[in-house]
């Protein structure tokens, strides 16, 4: 079949040509950045799974200073108290009450908790900070590509396929977007495979992909064929293991669910990004936040068990973050409004630093009502990519950022 006459009568092929931000890895400066690429060390062969939380997930009712009295009078009735079910982390801050699955984890040494985790000039857009974030940007910046992707750019091994970055979901966020490599958004494999199984589609992955990428005609044909190809990777793989653990039955649980399946089932992707919604927590905060958190803490303690007895937990980085916290002060709904700096967790069966990694942000010493960040989160990205990954962190970030040492 001639590629000019599938173009003409798929109509996959049809729609994606109307889309022109699906054509902008042909820009020229890309072939620039090509010959910068160097490849990871082989013995780097291991993976890192993104959970974004969406909207602003109040950091402070999260890790609770439970004997800050600044903390109970800046929050009146939104505070929780000890006696209230806080989980002790120190003598003096606490997980929510209903992150008993992370307190199991904490407690045997895999997770890991840092605090004021932010940028110099926070902006309190949803949009533009998560921009930020998964983009690795400073907040002066304008970038078009995720730092994940710009990841897979960077030749780490196998990053060719586009299976080596899996956003479990029906649409590709910009993290895990580069200038010549993208991830791919996959919600199950078996809708992902019956998604490509057009009879043009199946004709063309059994045919010869061109070996060089000279128009957008080429481009588009190539990146179909390398989809239906990895479509059909993707859902052979997932026969291999079916799990039998619990998960919550929330969506979040049945994404991890499926995260834990192709781990398990061996499929060769080096990143894996998830998301959970619902955090921006205005009005009544205390039911819809803890609802939350008890899905999450469920969620990656039924994952981690589940990668544990399957052997893949110490080869797997869990890295959890918002993308931004809440105000100090709660408002007069009893809820709270956009903050800045905010906690990330870490969690792994291989962490070289469980526990509390740093002091939290003084609530005697606010930025204009937000807690200060003291830790710029794109040090957290470096030393990820560097540590973690056996990426050159200064590729994918830029000079200037300094890596925090010892957490991976």
């Amino acid at each position: 079949m001639q590629r000019r006459r599938f173009l003409q009568s798929s109509a996959l092929a049809s729609t994606l040509l109307l889309v022109p931000k699906f054509l902008h890895a042909l820009d020229r400066p890309e072939t620039r950045l090509a010959a910068q690429l160097r490849d990871a060390p082989a013995d780097k062969a291991r993976r890192l799974l993104v959970v974004q939380l969406s909207g602003g997930n109040d950091g402070l009712n999260t890790i609770i200073p439970y004997r800050n009295d600044l903390y109970y009078k800046a929050r009146p009735t939104l505070a929780l108290r000890e006696a209230e079910g806080v989980l002790p982390l120190s003598d003096d801050l606490g997980l929510h009450p209903a992150m008993r699955g992370l307190k199991g984890l904490y407690d045997q040494g895999q997770l890991a908790v840092l605090n004021a985790v932010g940028y110099p000039n926070p902006d309190r857009s949803h949009f533009r900070s998560m921009d930020i974030w998964q983009t690795g940007s400073g907040s002066e910046q304008l970038l078009t590509t995720g730092w994940l992707g710009r990841y897979l750019d960077s030749s780490c091994a196998g990053c060719e396929r586009p299976y080596q970055a899996l956003e479990v979901d029906d649409t590709l966020s910009l993290a895990l977007k580069g200038h010549l490599r993208k991830g791919l958004a996959v919600k199950t494999p078996g809708k992902f495979h019956q998604l490509t199984q057009s009879r043009y589609l199946s004709r063309l992955s059994q045919e010869a992909v061109p070996a060089a990428v000279t128009s957008e005609l080429d481009y588009l044909y190539k990146t179909l064929a390398e989809t239906a190809s990895s479509a059909d990777y993707l859902y052979e793989k997932s026969k291999v293991h079916s799990s039998t653990a619990t998960y919550p039955n929330t969506d979040l649980g049945r994404n991890l669910k499926t995260t834990a399946e192709l781990i398990t089932s061996g499929v060769e992707s080096r990143v894996y990004y998830l998301a959970l919604s619902g955090f921006d927590t205005h009005v009544r905060q205390h039911g819809q936040q803890g609802r939350l958190l008890g899905e999450l803490s469920d969620g990656l303690a039924a994952l981690a068990a589940d990668l544990q007895k399957n052997g893949e937990w110490e080869n797997t980085l869990v890295m959890v973050f918002s993308e931004f916290g809440r105000r100090v002060t709660q408002n007069a709904s009893n809820g709270t409004d956009h903050g800045a700096a905010n906690n990330v967790f870490l969690l792994s069966g291989a962490l070289r630093k469980p526990g509390l990694l740093n002091a939290p942000a003084s609530l005697a010493d606010l930025d204009q009502g937000d807690l200060r960040y003291q830790v710029d989160f794109r040090s957290l990205y470096a030393s990820i990519l560097s540590d973690w990954l056996g990426a050159d962190d200064k590729l994918v970030l830029g000079p200037g950022i300094e890596r925090l040492a010892g957490l991976v």
